[in-house]
């Protein structure tokens, strides 16, 4: 498996305040990480630094693409992100179609070969041409949320970074946005990280998964190790929190 992500020893400070205290990880070509944990753990920080939107305050985070040569390794694959709050992170002034046709248009000026459409776009994520013209007022959560994958999609990313993405849906809905990332992994041959507070969500998505506590990880490795044979107690809590069935 193929590294596109190496975080080593990453610390992110909020003023005296430590949000991560030194995790190391990598996200391999294909691959979906899931890193768990209760709210302000540091999960979501990890996801921020990620993508810019936070500056770590020591450590390294070195981004490697499969078509360029080792010793330019540090080329920067395309990152996207996709948002907890679905209806909050589209535009309540412009309708599904303007949303992507927008995005298509930027990158249309850097791929002159680029030929997808909006609704090609919709299509990859499960959505009717029928919502194009409406308003995320208009449609329900999952529906939006939808739409913001199909957003980031529009920039052809090679890494999807899931910020808690189903963590304001209906459980039935869970299930048909984590199949869909499932399925565009599949197809499209991303990496994702996704981020979450609940294992259930992860228990059947994720490859390898890193349980976070306190701005550590405390559990790390296959999905299947974590779930069967846990090695912190704070992990046996979140697992007994988990529905049998």
């Amino acid at each position: 498996m193929q590294g596109l992500v190496e975080v080593t020893d990453l610390h992110v400070r909020y003023g005296d305040y430590e949000a991560v205290k030194g995790v190391s990880f990598s996200l391999g070509k294909g691959e979906i990480l899931g890193i768990v944990g209760e709210s302000g753990s540091g999960k979501s920080t990890i996801a921020k630094t990620l993508m810019g939107l936070q500056k770590p305050s020591s450590g390294t985070i070195r981004f490697q693409t499969p078509d360029v040569k080792p010793q330019t390794s540090s080329v920067k694959p395309s990152l996207q992100m996709i948002f907890q709050d679905a209806v909050g992170s589209l535009n309540p002034r412009m309708t599904v179609r303007q949303t992507l046709d927008e995005v298509l248009r930027v990158k249309g000026r850097e791929d002159s070969k680029r030929t997808t459409t909006s609704g090609e776009l919709l299509e990859l994520v499960g959505l009717s041409k029928a919502v194009l013209d409406q308003y995320p007022r208009e449609m329900s959560g999952g529906q939006c949320q939808r739409v913001s994958v199909a957003r980031a999609l529009a920039c052809k990313p090679e890494v999807l970074v899931a910020d808690e993405p189903v963590s304001a849906l209906d459980v039935s809905v869970q299930a048909r946005i984590l199949n869909l990332l499932r399925d565009l992994r599949r197809d499209l041959g991303l990496s994702i990280l996704l981020i979450a507070h609940d294992l259930a969500v992860v228990k059947n998505v994720c490859d390898r998964i890193c349980v976070m506590e306190h701005g550590l990880f405390v559990d790390a490795g296959a999905a299947e190790e974590v779930f069967e044979h846990p090695q912190s107690d704070y992990t046996k809590r979140l697992l007994s929190a988990v529905p049998r069935i």
